[in-house]
């Protein structure tokens, strides 16, 4: 029989909501606290708390200015809806970021999220993140749109963030494939950002979903950037990136992957290109795996046994179904002029026996031919 399943209370909802919208994304002491005690308990501590600088009071008094009730209900009227750690619907690979907190207190599992678009997030349990530069070369959007697009089609969701450039070709590329694909985001679930990608949020909000930890309404900020990469990283069995300078949110996203022992695969890029220094660096510091099309992506995420791929092999000669003593007679018969047997058994260090015997073999395989002067290759060998 199957576990039935146990409804989140409401009182922890309400406290979640709550600290989803007083507490900046990505404070893992709340996130710690949250774990310890539940959200109830967490909510009371933090509401009560004091501090020398001042900052245990601000926090507390912005969540005391919190309405959590009237906060769902004006999301559930704009088709937004908030998921916490017990809903049939909320990824459980995010519980894995409490254990990839930073000595900075950075990370930890958001209090919620809220979702926007039909889409249960249940159908991006096998889902892979795409991610790398807003500046994506011509290079950058050719892979992603090969990967992306093959993975679409063996249907495998794409994730990214929403962004410019590769996040772009990545979603779009499997709408294209008809797949699923699905953005985090910076900011509130009812904001579009960057303001060029409108279309495409809008219709992955209608059509699918858009995700963020920050409550409606919300603007993005350089940190909730980088707290967001970390919801991409954990959301996903794996984590592409293709084009990334030194500095880049790509590597950030990355960096989280492998903190949570994700599969982390890296598209190398031209030596030469400014987008390409970041992941091309990464692979050289040996923190990830090259990746150049989406039958490998899907190599590295799948099980054990699963989509194995064999090994690239150059253009199949004829001279490779030769033996090896076949191999080392063949190199010495000349190709212009004809030679007697011994002669090519000294210059091949073979016994003249067993140098008869491959000339024999390799006359009826035609790679030489035998006239009254001796021994030479066959033409066109």
């Amino acid at each position: 029989m199957s576990t039935p399943v146990v409804p989140v209370p409401e009182a922890e909802r309400l406290a979640r909501v709550v600290l989803s919208c007083g507490v900046e994304p990505g404070d893992g002491t709340t996130s710690s606290l949250v774990l310890q005690m539940g959200a109830v308990r967490a909510l009371e501590q933090t509401l009560v708390a004091t501090s020398d600088t001042g900052i245990a009071e601000r926090l507390a008094e912005r969540l005391s200015e919190v309405d959590p009730e009237r906060i769902l209900d004006q999301a559930a009227r704009c088709g937004i809806r908030f998921l916490v750690p017990g809903d049939d619907e909320w990824p459980t690979g995010l519980d894995d970021l409490d254990e990839a907190i930073t000595e900075e207190g950075f990370g930890g599992t958001p209090p919620g999220l809220w979702v926007k678009g039909p889409m249960p997030l249940t159908e991006l349990a096998t889902s892979v993140a795409v991610v790398g530069s807003r500046a994506a070369s011509v290079y950058g959007v050719e892979m992603t749109r090969a990967i992306c697009g093959h993975l679409a089609l063996t249907g495998v969701p794409v994730v990214s963030g929403g962004a410019l450039g590769i996040d772009f070709e990545a979603h779009d590329s499997a709408l294209v494939a008809a797949g699923v694909t699905a953005a985090v985001l910076a900011c509130g679930v009812d904001r579009v950002y960057p303001a060029h990608n409108r279309l495409l949020l809008q219709h992955l909000a209608a059509e699918f979903a858009v995700v963020s930890e920050q409550p409606p309404g919300s603007a993005p900020t350089r940190p909730r950037f980088l707290a967001r990469n970390r919801l991409i990283a954990a959301m996903t069995s794996g984590t592409v990136v293709v084009e990334a300078a030194l500095r880049s949110g790509a590597l950030n996203t990355a960096g989280w992957a492998e903190r949570m022992s994700r599969p982390v695969m890296c598209v190398p890029g031209p030596v030469t290109s400014y987008t390409s220094q970041g992941v091309n660096n990464f692979l050289r510091e040996g923190r990830g795996t090259v990746v150049t099309r989406g039958e490998e992506v899907l190599e590295l995420i799948g099980a054990a046994g699963e989509h194995l791929l064999e090994a690239p092999r150059g253009e199949e000669r004829a001279r490779d179904g030769l033996t090896p003593i076949e191999k080392q007679v063949v190199e010495w018969v000349p190709v212009g002029e004809h030679a007697p047997v011994d002669s090519i058994a000294r210059l091949c260090g073979l016994h003249i026996r067993s140098t008869e015997r491959a000339l024999r073999r390799l006359m009826d395989k035609g790679f030489v031919r035998l006239t009254e002067e001796g021994w030479r290759l066959a033409p066109d060998v």
